[in-house]
């Protein structure tokens, strides 16, 4: 990072550098699983199930702009946004913002594979070794650990925070939800494969339509979107964990190491 930043003059936020630091949590678990406590990736949630577990991929597609959708109207009706669309009466989405949502939704499945790295690191691996798997433990502290592993970027530029400290936690409450929801599609599909799906429409589908519309042209900086969509998230998260959703149906935990059971 060094050497690219000061001698070769690349910007930190540069995704040819953010790429391989994307990848790190998964390929860490990877060698732990493949060299350190050699158990092997039977129930490390590799299958793609796209057959029988379609229902979470369309789930995890569309999530994002389900919660883009929610958050808007959240931000109409408590007047921090006037909707200036290209659909009939400016206040409906037309044709130009409906393919530029298709657009996103359509490269977060491409970059599935990116998340990968994150959510085989930290879903897949991190999370069933926290306080012996006990999940809402271990997702809430997961989520707690993501969160303080991108704290470096609002120093480097990614992310901007008028107010560092009140920024860093209202992100911190987003990642605690995101984690939730990520943990559920999992869990329920049993595949890492689904929660990257979403991690990739979070980032490309949520993250970019609300930085457009709420942080630019409604001046409401980073914080301000995240604490709004944390509403529908915050919905979605308490539905889970109330109705006893976030439940290990599909996968396995570790009992001591380098050894899983059913």
């Amino acid at each position: 990072m060094f050497f690219a930043t000061k001698v070769l003059g690349v910007s930190p936020v540069n995704p040819v550098l953010q790429l391989p630091a994307f990848c790190m949590p998964g390929l860490a678990g990877l060698a732990v699983r493949r060299w350190v406590t050699r158990e092997g990736f039977a129930d490390a949630g590799l299958r793609l199930r796209l057959r029988s577990e379609w229902r979470y991929y369309l789930a995890a597609w569309l999530g994002p702009a389900c919660l883009v959708a929610c958050t808007l109207w959240i931000a109409v009706v408590l007047g921090l946004w006037h909707a200036n669309l290209s659909g009939p009466g400016g206040v409906l989405p037309g044709p130009k913002e409906a393919l530029s949502l298709l657009g996103l939704m359509v490269v977060s499945v491409v970059l599935t594979p990116v998340y990968w790295g994150e959510e085989f690191g930290w879903t897949s691996f991190l999370r069933p070794r926290l306080f012996n798997g006990r999940l809402l433990p271990s997702t809430i502290v997961t989520g707690l650990i993501w969160a303080v592993w991108h704290f470096p970027l609002a120093f480097i530029g990614y992310i901007n925070f008028s107010h560092v400290v009140l920024g860093l936690l209202v992100w911190t409450v987003s990642f605690q939800l995101q984690e939730v929801l990520l943990m559920w599609l999992y869990i329920r599909s049993g595949s890492v494969w689904v929660a990257s799906l979403a991690h990739a429409g979070n980032n490309m589908v949520l993250s970019v339509v609300l930085g457009k519309y709420l942080d630019q042209d409604a001046g409401l900086g980073p914080t301000g979107p995240m604490l709004l969509s944390a509403v529908p998230m915050a919905a979605i998260a308490l539905w889970i964990i109330v109705s006893r959703r976030l439940t290990p149906r599909e996968l396995t935990r570790p009992t001591t190491p380098g050894r899983f059971t059913s």
